[in-house]
């Protein structure tokens, strides 16, 4: 692992304090979650022309290494440096067979130029201007690079039946408490906007869907199960019977044989000029 600075998180993420079980309990809930939506993530990788020729490519917010590790068994040929601020988070990344950089998103130590795909994936999200980090990854690719980025909007995020009116008060705690980090859980929708304002032309937009038609309901519990919800009772956003509600409501839908879900994510690209 490089480490060029000892930067310190930064945004609306801690991992420490994202999900039940702390750090661990995180590094669960990435592995789950990657394992969950990249196979669509990597068929749109592919539509938007990924090709290990064209390399190296930047995976900026890399976190522990989930996405990393599976990139690099889809195209071990591909030169890939994988990039967090969190030299903790990183670290279990080692082994992946990409290089570990510690830096920033708006201040990579990388070359004007040097790269063929910058990947912020759900990034900008935990981010209080998006903008600096896309400029530098624009500033780090070759004219005719790619900038990818996949996020959420939480508007239409998810799609459940049957709904259940009631926790519409706890989705908004969880919301409310990535907004007073200085997050955007709605950011989907500006993502198009954002890089043409950053420099990118040729801006596509295209969405994937995770369903329980293809996974077992209980598969995407890191999304809709009360583990996310469990720091928001210590930090005092959501009270103990909010998240009884929250755990009891999962408990009913994981059980019902008919119950569906569908998980919307967003992934925008565009070329460097």
């Amino acid at each position: 692992m490089t480490t060029v600075s000892r930067p310190s998180p930064a945004g609306s993420y801690d991992p420490a304090t994202t999900t039940s079980g702390g750090l661990t309990g995180e590094l669960a809930r990435l592995e789950a979650q990657a394992d969950l939506s990249f196979p669509e993530e990597l068929r749109i990788l592919h539509d938007l022309g990924l090709d290990p020729a064209d390399g190296p490519l930047i995976e900026v917010g890399a976190g522990s290494g989930a996405v990393t590790r599976r990139l690099r068994a889809a195209h071990p040929d591909l030169a890939h440096t994988a990039v967090d601020i969190d030299a903790d988070l990183l670290s279990h990344a080692a082994g992946c067979g990409a290089e570990l950089l510690v830096a920033d998103a708006a201040a990579l130590p990388l070359p004007d130029a040097s790269a063929g795909y910058v990947l912020l994936r759900y990034v900008l999200q935990h981010l209080s201007d998006p903008l600096p980090a896309l400029t530098e990854a624009l500033r780090v690719l070759r004219p005719g690079g790619k900038l990818i980025v996949t996020e959420v909007d939480a508007s239409c995020w998810g799609l459940a039946d049957p709904v259940y009116p009631e926790l519409a008060s706890v989705h908004a705690a969880l919301a409310r408490a990535q907004e007073s980090a200085g997050g955007d859980r709605t950011i989907g929708r500006r993502l198009t906007r954002l890089l043409r304002g950053a420099g990118c032309t040729d801006v596509v937009l295209r969405p994937f869907a995770t369903t329980n038609d293809d996974r077992p309901t209980a598969d995407f519990a890191p999304h809709l199960g009360p583990g996310r919800l469990q720091p928001l009772v210590a930090s005092g956003a959501l009270s103990l019977g909010e998240f009884a509600l929250a755990a009891d409501r999962w408990n009913r839908f994981r059980a019902n044989p008919d119950a569906y879900v569908m998980l919307l994510g967003l992934t925008a690209a565009g070329t460097a000029p």
